[in-house]
């Protein structure tokens, strides 16, 4: 039910990061929760992580843990997801998506931002 539109890809060497942004169009903070979702050449789209709006949480997957962290900013409508330690399995088309409730699924994709890391 929002628009969502991410930036911040690109191409980097092994070992160097990047910040994904993810703008809402509108008060995201009132979903129940808002992630990054990211889909390579020739797989499905895979879970990234994940954070809560009404609730103090965040998840990970477990490809990405201790490397990746999600955060918002409630006033800007905003997620982000740093990318430190990046690896060429990470490259992929990143996507941003809503979670309306906690029975629902994610969706609501904006465009995704490429990101390519170069061994």
């Amino acid at each position: 039910q929002v628009h969502l539109e991410e930036s911040g890809g690109g191409l980097v060497q092994a070992g160097g990061s990047l910040r994904l942004s993810c703008k809402a169009s509108r008060r995201a903070y009132s979903l129940y929760a808002m992630g990054w979702f990211r889909q390579a050449p020739g797989k499905e789209r895979e879970f990234v992580a994940a954070i809560g709006w009404s609730a103090n949480y965040s998840r990970y997957a477990d490809a990405v843990k201790g490397r990746f962290t999600i955060s918002r900013d409630n006033t800007k409508n905003t997620i982000y997801l740093q990318m430190n330690n990046l690896r060429p399995e990470d490259t992929a088309v990143y996507y941003c998506g809503t979670r309306p409730g906690a029975s629902a699924d994610f969706g609501g994709w904006g465009q995704g931002t490429q990101v390519t890391v170069s061994s």
